[in-house]
């Protein structure tokens, strides 16, 4: 299992250190991509020097690029800033020019984790003092693996307070299994959106559409109903699109296949523009099967939320 150190802006992470939160956005001023970590494995934050510690973490969930607005939207305070204008502020610490929105990179991190400045841990020997983003280890081998064993060591003691558990995600049994390993942990809303949207190659599942300020990730199963903030459970729609199927104008069949409601045209005396997608087939369907839509999901949206 691979875990990374990235540094961190010092303001951001005192902003959120503030109060629990499920999810984080850990980004970077140029953009570029990040390849050093899978899904779920962990990431922890180090500080600017000279205050090189170990100060917390979170669990890695996906990496991508977004202009800053869409960023903001997606994770708001959670961007470690209280506005928008403030994280514009700090992106331009970093990157000298006067891009109203910046094109900013994003590491998705779920259920982060401060630990109080009692239990930060020193940097690795080996993380040199001119490492400006970040270093990838193995958490079975040298400084990787000790400083797997200090991380585990706060996360699993019940004497020290952190701002969110994350314990539970951290699972020790070394003399049955000889190594940690994580479990799976919960995405948040803002790490929905962002999967759904690169998921569908940030088009519209149902028209193709791909300017990308007017898309939103909906739901097939509503999270107030109980609906998961799951990949597939998602659907990436126009704006417009996504607010008749949430009210159940229209729907998507199991088959992938497009059906929209007669009550358009009965209660509203329009809708030419949604009948041209009537038993059309999806124009995006996500290239990998585990980010497809649930077929059992839209057998639940037909059935529970589509009006006949």
């Amino acid at each position: 299992m691979k875990l990374y150190i990235g540094v961190t802006d010092n303001d951001w992470y005192t902003f959120l250190a503030q109060k629990p939160r499920e999810e984080v956005n850990f980004w970077s001023p140029g953009g570029g991509t990040f390849k050093v970590l899978k899904p779920n494995e962990l990431f922890l934050f180090k500080l600017h020097a000279p205050l090189n510690y170990i100060v917390g973490g979170g669990f890695f969930v996906h990496n991508t690029t977004l202009p800053l607005s869409l960023a903001w939207e997606a994770f708001a305070e959670s961007n470690g800033a209280s506005s928008l204008a403030e994280c514009v502020v700090r992106v331009r610490k970093y990157r000298k020019n006067n891009d109203p929105d910046p094109v900013i990179g994003c590491s998705i991190l779920t259920e982060p984790f401060f630990f109080n400045r009692s239990d930060w841990i020193p940097s690795p020997p080996s993380f040199a003092l001119n490492i400006v983003q970040g270093k990838g280890y193995d958490s079975n081998e040298g400084d990787g693996a000790l400083l797997m064993q200090q991380v585990m060591a706060r996360l699993l003691s019940r004497d020290i307070a952190i701002s969110q558990p994350a314990a539970p995600k951290i699972i020790s049994d070394v003399a049955r299994y000889g190594n940690p390993y994580l479990t799976a942990p919960r995405l948040g809303q803002g790490g929905f959106r962002v999967l759904v949207t690169d998921a569908y190659s940030r088009r519209c599942a149902l028209t193709g559409e791909r300017t990308l300020p007017v898309l939103e990730a909906a739901h097939i199963q509503p999270f107030a109903q109980a609906g998961a903030h799951d990949v597939r459970n998602g659907l990436l729609m126009r704006s417009d699109i996504h607010k008749l199927f949430d009210r159940g104008y229209i729907t998507v069949r199991p088959d992938l296949t497009i059906d929209v409601s007669p009550r358009i045209a009965s209660e509203f005396s329009n809708g030419r523009i949604y009948y041209a997608l009537q038993d059309k087939e999806l124009a995006v369907v996500p290239v990998q099967a585990s980010m497809k839509p649930d077929q059992n999901l839209l057998q639940w949206h037909n059935e529970q939320i589509f009006r006949r």
